[in-house]
């Protein structure tokens, strides 16, 4: 992650909802996400999607914030909800490539 994204960006961002609830936009725009190219928030993806299935499902979106660096905290059950909903623009449950890219760029 460190490759595509500013550490220091990064700390900030992890630091500002360490004890608030997580807003998917202000940490994508925090981190400098919403400045990135297609193809470099589809990188940011690939390493979240862990299990390479070519999607974000429930169990990895907990550890989100992890993928971004190992002192991220875990999201609640709400907040993993709430950016499910937000992505998940097909229902099958979990969030593809084009609908993380989609809502990175909102």
């Amino acid at each position: 992650m460190e490759d595509l994204l500013k550490v220091e960006d990064i700390k900030k961002a992890l630091e500002a909802f360490a004890a608030t609830t997580f807003d998917h936009k202000k940490f994508f725009d925090m981190v400098g996400m919403k400045a990135m190219t297609a193809e470099n928030v589809k990188k940011v993806f690939q390493t979240l999607d862990a299990d390479e299935s070519g999607f974000i499902e429930e169990e990895e979106l907990k550890f989100v914030l992890k993928g971004f660096s190992p002192e991220g905290r875990d999201l609640t059950d709400a907040e993993t909800k709430a950016f499910i909903d937000a992505a998940d623009k097909d229902g099958d449950g979990k969030i593809g490539i084009e609908e993380f890219e989609a809502l990175v760029h909102e």
